[in-house]
């Protein structure tokens, strides 16, 4: 076998990624209520951290793209009540929302970007773009991920830290 077609190794499974099943089925049941309970414009295939945090004032404003990963304690803001905006705050195609980062409304994500963990990203964000920082700001442009804002080398990477015992 050459090293192109031998399968890539996977970490193991531990802690909460063994009951995988239990969590997506949940993150769609939370999905479902956000959609036609709240009237949140989040795509079939986006998937949420439970404790995502999505604005429940402007409800209608939160949109959350095809492939998108928001990540845990991260929140996504449309209304700020001490200027009276109530505004669209959009997730693009493809992105990776970091662990506590903070979207400010009617920011404007787009498609393929990252955004690192813990940003306060104030203004919107151009397309294959990653960012960080509060507040965030651009770290690199014309970058490559795929689906969930997964950068193309990760499963090489995560496979040889298998390999090597290291997961």
């Amino acid at each position: 076998m050459t090293t192109e077609t031998m399968p890539m190794k996977k970490a193991r499974r531990r802690g909460l990624n063994r009951i995988a099943g239990l969590r997506n089925a949940l993150v769609s049941l939370r999905r479902i209520w956000l959609t036609r309970v709240w009237g949140m414009d989040i795509h079939p295939t986006a998937m949420l951290s439970m404790s995502a945090k999505l604005d429940r004032t402007f409800p209608i404003g939160v949109h959350v793209g095809r492939a998108s990963y928001v990540a845990f304690e991260a929140r996504i803001l449309t209304h700020d009540r001490t200027r009276g905006l109530y505004l669209h705050t959009r997730v693009g195609e493809n992105c990776f929302i970091g662990g506590r980062s903070l979207i400010l409304p009617g920011v404007v994500i787009g498609d393929n970007s990252v955004i690192g963990a813990g940003s306060v990203v104030t203004k919107s964000v151009p397309p294959r773009s990653l960012v960080a920082g509060n507040p965030a700001r651009i770290l690199r442009s014309d970058i490559e991920v795929g689906e969930y804002g997964r950068f193309l080398t990760a499963d090489a990477r995560e496979s040889t830290l298998a390999e090597q015992g290291l997961t």
